[in-house]
């Protein structure tokens, strides 16, 4: 299997690292700034991106980690 596919697959990991990291848990971004968290709201802007595109890596690096298998 080409070397370029195991260096996407890496790179892919780093990046759902990073998203997951950046996902700060119960207050959101808006914790960073003193937001209160004592109440439910609905993921806007940045926090909405970074949740899909969480889900969008994660499903990706398994996909390619199924296609690594079957190659093997």
């Amino acid at each position: 299997m080409p070397n370029y596919f195991f260096i996407a697959q890496i790179l892919i990991a780093i990046a759902l690292i990073a998203t997951v990291l950046f996902q700060l848990r119960g207050g959101g971004i808006g914790g960073i700034f003193g937001q209160a968290d004592s109440v439910y709201r609905a993921r806007r802007g940045i926090e909405s991106t970074l949740f899909k595109l969480t889900i969008i890596l994660a499903v990706l690096l398994i996909v390619f980690a199924v296609f690594a298998a079957t190659q093997a």
